[in-house]
């Protein structure tokens, strides 16, 4: 049956010669998988370019809830992306964030609260050009509130220490080793204040803004257990120097 939705793109991998597998977050059936043809006319408006990471796109799709493939018939640009495949900052970091969208948002029920989410979060990123170093840090800590483990924030007090197991501020030193010492704590309770209206006022250097993200995956990852290693990371680490 044919079904129109809005759909965000996560990562692509070949099937065969002829098609690639497009892993998309729909707004109607959530996180699903498109077999798409690699190589079409000039004419197609399924155009490889079309499928870049987090692009949103506007879909006819054949959806058959018994698939685990499905077939998308039509499909065009909900905006422009001309930043995000364009710019050399922009482009890494809808890499990166493409990445850990499909390493954590595996749900094939709609949210729809998630989508609007991402679809305004790619829209800011295609059109900001103030804060971009701190965008995908306020990305990862918004996401968060989707995933249903943000940390407690109204027990943030002075001096306490952050117990990342249990996402929670506690004023002594946790009987476990994931934790953040008081000066890593007070900077966490800093960065759960940001947001993309006030990112650009926020300034780090290279070397804490690499603790930071190292920081906020390992909270992921002891939260979300099959969270892996991120390979775009590395390439993250290059940027604003």
């Amino acid at each position: 049956m044919l079904y129109k939705t809005r759909g965000i793109v996560l990562h692509s991998i070949p099937y065969n010669d002829k098609y690639s597998i497009i892993y998309m977050y729909t707004e109607s059936f959530g996180r699903v998988a498109y077999l798409v043809a690699r190589t079409r006319g000039k004419k197609s408006n399924l155009s490889r370019a079309l499928f870049m990471p987090l692009s949103v796109l506007e879909m006819e799709v054949d959806h058959k809830h018994n698939r685990d493939l499905h077939r998308v018939r039509e499909t065009k640009s909900c905006f422009p992306i001309n930043e995000l495949s364009s710019h050399p900052v922009k482009n890494v970091l809808a890499l990166f964030l493409s990445e850990v969208l499909f390493r954590v948002v595996k749900e094939t029920e709609p949210d729809a609260r998630l989508f609007d989410f991402l679809y305004q979060s790619v829209q800011l990123l295609e059109l900001s050009d103030k804060g971009l170093a701190n965008f995908h840090l306020v990305f990862l800590l918004r996401l968060l509130h989707y995933l249903g483990i943000f940390p407690n924030s109204e027990s943030i007090a002075q001096n306490s220490y952050f117990d990342m197991l249990n996402g929670v501020f506690v004023p002594e030193i946790p009987m476990h080793k994931h934790y953040l010492d008081k000066p890593e704590s007070d900077a966490f309770a800093t960065l759960l204040r940001m947001s993309y209206e006030n990112m650009a006022y926020y300034h780090f250097s290279r070397h804490d803004r690499t603790q930071i993200i190292q920081r906020i995956l390992e909270y992921y990852r002891l939260h979300l257990p099959e969270f892996p290693e991120i390979k775009s990371l590395a390439v993250m680490h290059t940027l604003f120097d």
